[in-house]
């Protein structure tokens, strides 16, 4: 049986100051991060346990720095259980790991949320005719990607090549309805008008360690943040960061069942791309969803094609196991969206990025007769991803009643303080709330604490769904300080 999903999101949000002479986006980046004013808890980040250069094929370690200096020195954790830091030139948000799709993409909507704050805090700092700008997408235009990444805990047990075996075709073609739209082309590919992703031109390798150069469709960092003799953390780099709720909810959710199914042996024989590297940028450049792609079993198959199939076998699964609501839901949507695909991409304008962006653009293009290549369209697609809700074009369509959403404001803004109750961020997100002048360092598997002692006391996570609500709450209500919390746990897991 499966081992249960533990699902989380990274973002790294790009960042502009407009009318700054010098502008450096690193220091941009670290004023965002400092000048957020919600709950949270300025703490080192332990880079202890982290192993960002071992291999999930085995083959060793790739020694890297053991700190970063500019992640080091700016970082948060959040009262809801997540990290807000700066990451190289970018501000990043990493969700609290959840158990569901639903979830995650509650908390990885209430990052944007986050960032909104702290860019209005930021802006105080600047000029008169400065403003900050924050755009949740994947390429600044000129030659430079930046990740939107998932996390899925999966069984250690399972052989890496079956996952890679049964995973490829699937991440090359979920595109057409995970993709966030795109004016043109980059990273030295063909010339295209729209294309429907934002990263897939920027990927040039199957299986690899790398994250921002010679980027793998399966990425193989085995740091699992977690028990490393039962999980895998599973980190995928090939995906777009989502405005629309749907399109997040969709992407996790899709993931998440399909690995269940490979973890449970149900894909024997899966279907394989001659050239998936390749097909990666081509499903993207062609937004009629027409292209058909070579098997090597000597056929050809549209992404939608493959979608389907993928769609069929992972259904029947979940239908013989028995899923909870949430995750019929996920193959209800599933399905929806490639039938609408198929009779006209368009009207999924109100669920998917790409097809909305579109929309706006020919639109556009209608009306004041511009070409693809007009700055306008370039400056709109860029507009879509501003996360000011005064100025974001994808704002504008949910204000419209145009894009539909999973969640309302209040279930958002709670988000952004409040933890998930199912996983070892609610233990990590009651701290922070509960002690923040006792807690001195953390990462995702561990706390550390100063309690007046001698030496730190480190609280060790290394399962993540233990140091829930359910399990912690009365212990931590009944502990005032951390030095009693730290007592009552007696050496045990939160």
């Amino acid at each position: 049986m499966a081992l249960r999903k533990v699902i989380g999101t990274e973002t790294e949000f790009g960042i502009t100051v407009l009318n700054q002479a010098g502008f450096n986006p690193v220091e941009a980046s670290s004023a965002v991060v400092n000048a957020y004013v919600g709950s949270r808890s300025r703490i080192r980040w332990s880079f202890d346990e982290e192993s960002p250069g071992r291999d999930l094929r085995g083959i060793g370690v790739i020694e890297r720095p053991g700190f970063d200096f500019e992640t080091g020195l700016v970082n948060t954790v959040l009262t809801n259980g997540a990290r807000l830091y700066v990451d190289h030139a970018h501000p990043e948000y990493s969700s609290p790991e959840c158990i569901d799709p639903w979830s995650a993409a509650l908390y990885d909507k209430a990052g944007e949320r986050v960032m909104v704050e702290a860019v209005r805090a930021a802006q105080q700092l600047l000029g008169p005719d400065e403003r900050m700008v924050v755009h949740k997408n994947n390429t600044d235009g000129k030659g430079n990607s930046y990740g939107a990444h998932e996390n899925y805990l999966i069984a250690r047990s399972i052989p890496f090549d079956e996952i890679v075996r049964s995973l490829t075709a699937f991440f090359v073609t979920r595109q057409i309805f995970t993709g966030s739209g795109k004016v043109g082309s980059e990273n030295g590919r063909p010339p295209v008008d729209f294309q429907i992703t934002q990263r897939a031109d920027f990927f040039e390798e199957e299986v690899g360690l790398e994250t921002t150069l010679k980027r793998p469709i399966i990425n193989t960092r085995d740091e699992p943040h977690a028990d490393p003799t039962r999980y895998r953390r599973l980190h995928v780099i090939i995906g777009d960061a989502n405005r629309s709720e749907m399109q997040t909810f969709l992407k996790l959710g899709t993931t998440a069942l399909v690995l269940d199914a490979i973890e449970d042996g149900v894909f024997a024989d899966p279907i394989e791309l001659v050239d998936p590297v390749q097909e990666v940028w081509s499903v993207s450049h062609d937004p009629t969803l027409q292209y058909a792609m070579e098997t090597v079993d000597g056929g050809a198959m549209t992404a939608l094609e493959i979608q389907w199939q993928y769609l069929g076998v992972t259904r029947d699964y979940a239908l013989s196991i028995g899923v909870a609501p949430v995750w019929m839901r996920v193959l209800d949507e599933w399905e929806k969206i490639l039938i609408d695909l198929e009779k006209d991409p368009m009207i999924t304008a109100d669920r998917l990025d790409w097809t909305a962006k579109l929309r706006i653009f020919e639109g556009y293009r209608s009306r004041d007769g511009l070409g693809w290549n007009d700055p306008k369209l370039r400056l709109l697609d860029l507009q879509y991803h501003d996360v000011d809700p005064e100025r974001g074009l994808y704002q504008k369509l949910v204000d419209r009643g145009a894009m539909r959403r999973l969640f309302d404001d209040e279930e958002v803004e709670s988000a952004v303080t409040e933890p998930p109750d199912e996983t070892r961020a609610f233990f990590r997100g009651a701290c922070v709330r509960r002690y923040p002048d006792a807690l001195v360092a953390a990462n995702w598997d561990s706390l550390v604490f100063d309690i007046g002692e001698e030496t730190l006391k480190r609280v060790p996570m290394m399962e993540p769904l233990r140091g829930t609500r359910r399990h912690v709450e009365n212990m931590l209500d009944a502990s005032p300080t951390a030095a009693m919390m730290i007592r009552a746990l007696g050496g045990n897991d939160g």
